[in-house]
């Protein structure tokens, strides 16, 4: 087992540190609160001399994006960050990765999108563009922001997969908050990582290809279907490489976390950062005899179902925690991925929706108790609920 440098350090450093041991060819980005420390960071090392990366300031998210995808293009490791309204100034040119097949991987950290104008943490960026074809890995904590970046670029870059990955974090809650996180020896990482061979490349002239071509009636649909195919093909690449990680630093990684949830009769789902605070409400429910269980997801897109209806199938009611809104009035995009994956079990918990944390309004252990014992009584059919509530809204 290697040996780890452990000391307190935000989840931007985190990532940053991650993408130094990580050493990409090129990075494109454009600052914007909070991701902004990762790639100032990131910039100290290239000034620095620490890596070799080629480091390109532009003048927008969406000209970082743009950058990312020719470097890719020809043949180069890039990576790049971002948050909120950056990720929506991007959200043309990530369809664009994902259909061009580059292997990029973003820092994304999570933050509101406007209007009205806030910088804090939900997930509605992020779940903004959860249908561009980019595969989305969420992290409890900034030790997970490191671990996650490390294996998305060998998730990203299996030739099984050839797509983008973004990695998120919560912002300022990991972003700025420091916590114990262990690096591994750069040589690890780099062992780990191995060096890209791209198998394509616009500056191999030898082997001339076309990037970006128009597709009518034709083409098109084959080439969306080859988009779908590499996502359903980077479940099995996920799993392994997770695998592959826990054998040579001894944290595993799988599409998602369970969390007493073995003979839990009720329990949440949850992305992100809330996980931590739920595990403290299961603990002060068990201790009072409630057998309440938690689901952490890790893995977005691909969006693992099979996996998840399993994990659930035994239970009575089950929460649905969104800190983001479809605004289509039937509750949000984590509860319908989350429904549907039920509907075909032969008998299936009954699910409830819960929003919370919009703009970055505080989760806390007792609001969480309080969804444990709606569901609680909703098992014990002593109570009925609304398929969709609004946690800690002034009404």
């Amino acid at each position: 087992m290697p040996v780890r440098d452990l000391k307190a350090r935000t989840g931007n450093e985190a990532m940053a540190e991650a993408m130094r041991q990580i050493n990409p060819d090129v990075v494109a980005a454009y600052p914007i609160t909070p991701a902004t420390e990762i790639v100032q960071i990131f910039s100290g090392f290239c000034a620095d001399g620490l890596v070799d990366t080629e480091f390109v300031a532009v003048e927008s998210e969406h000209s970082a994006m743009s950058a990312c995808i020719g470097a890719s293009a020809a043949g180069a490791r890039v990576m790049t960050g971002t948050s909120s309204q950056g990720l929506s100034l991007m959200a043309e040119m990530l369809y664009i990765a994902a259909g061009l097949r580059c292997p990029l991987v973003l820092a994304e950290v999570n933050r509101a999108l406007s209007a009205p104008i806030n910088i804090h943490c939900d997930h509605s960026d992020t779940m903004s563009v959860r249908d561009a074809g980019w595969i989305q890995i969420f992290s409890e904590n900034a030790q997970e922001a490191y671990d996650n970046l490390i294996q998305a670029v060998r998730i990203a870059e299996h030739p099984d997969v050839l797509l983008p990955v973004m990695v998120t974090t919560d912002g300022f809650i990991i972003s700025h908050g420091l916590e114990a996180v262990q690096l591994l020896p750069d040589a690890e990482v780099k062992s780990f990582v191995g060096r890209y061979q791209p198998k394509y490349s616009l500056l191999d002239t030898d082997h001339p290809i076309t990037v970006g071509s128009l597709d009518f009636t034709d083409y098109y649909f084959e080439h969306r279907r080859q988009v779908a195919e590499a996502m359903d093909k980077a479940r099995s690449v996920i799993l392994e490489l997770g695998e592959e990680f826990a054998r040579r630093f001894g944290r595993s990684y799988g599409f998602f976390e369970g969390y007493r949830l073995d003979d839990a009769v009720i329990a949440i789902v949850v992305l992100g950062s809330t996980a931590g605070t739920a595990r403290v409400a299961v603990d002060a429910l068990r201790n009072q005899g409630i057998k309440a269980g938690l689901l952490k997801l890790r893995v977005f897109r691909p969006f693992p179902a099979r996996e998840l209806a399993a994990a659930l199938s035994n239970l009575q009611a089950i929460a649905v925690m969104d800190r983001s809104d479809t605004l289509a009035g039937t509750g949000g995009p984590l509860f319908h991925e989350v429904r549907s994956a039920l509907y075909d079990l032969g008998s299936r918990p009954r699910v409830v929706n819960q929003i919370y944390g919009l703009g970055g309004r505080d989760i806390t252990v007792e609001d969480i108790q309080e969804v444990y014992m709606s569901l609680h009584r909703l098992a014990a059919e002593k109570e009925s609920l609304p398929p969709v509530q609004y946690l800690g809204v002034r009404e």
